[in-house]
C-alpha cells in the first residue's frame, strides 16, 4: 500500500504549519487547537523547515522552564526531517518511524508540503490491508 492510500482517506489535506518566529506557546496552542501532537514549521506555509512536537516542548520545559514558551519554535524543531512522498510504502514508512521513535512524517512532493502521515494512519492501512488480504485468502480456500 502506498502513502497516497492515506491522504485519499483523510479528512482534510491541509497540513496545518507555524512560522519559524512563532512562539512556542503559539505552536502549543495551534496544536491543542487542532488536537495534534506535533506541527510542521514553515516559513512560507509550503515548504517545510521543521517540525516541532509535543514531546519537544516538554522535554524544552522540563530543561529550562517555563521561559521557553516565549522563545520562537525555530530554536527547538526538528530540522533535519524524515520525509516520505506519496508514493512511499507504508510499510516502509511504519519501519522508519518505529525505528526512528517518532510518531509523524511529512509527505513532501518537489520539497513542498502535500501531506502528513502519523503512525496511527500507517498502522490502521497496515491492518486495513492484512484483513483485505485474510478475506481473499479464505475466499480462495473456500472456492469462491
Amino acid at each position: 500500500m502506498l502513502v497516497q492510500e492515506i491522504l485519499k482517506s483523510k479528512a482534510s489535506s491541509e497540513v496545518v504549519t507555524v512560522k519559524l518566529t512563532a512562539s512556542v506557546s503559539e505552536a502549543a496552542k495551534v496544536m491543542s487547537d487542532n488536537r495534534f501532537g506535533t506541527v510542521v514549521v514553515s516559513a512560507d506555509g509550503e515548504y517545510p523547515d521543521g517540525i516541532l512536537s509535543e514531546r519537544d516542548i516538554v522535554r524544552e520545559l522540563a530543561k529550562a522552564g517555563s521561559g521557553c514558551l516565549d522563545q520562537p519554535v525555530s530554536g527547538y524543531m526538528t530540522r533535519e526531517l524524515v520525509t516520505c512522498t506519496s508514493q512511499s510504502n507504508v510499510g516502509d514508512i511504519l519501519k522508519q518511524m518505529t525505528d526512528g521513535r517518532f510518531r509523524h512524517m511529512p509527505v513532501v512532493e518537489d520539497g513542498k508540503l502535500v501531506g502528513i502521515v502519523t503512525l496511527g494512519d500507517a498502522v490502521k492501512a497496515q491492518l486495513a490491508q492484512v484483513a483485505m488480504e485474510k478475506d481473499a485468502l479464505q475466499d480462495m480456500i473456500m472456492g469462491h
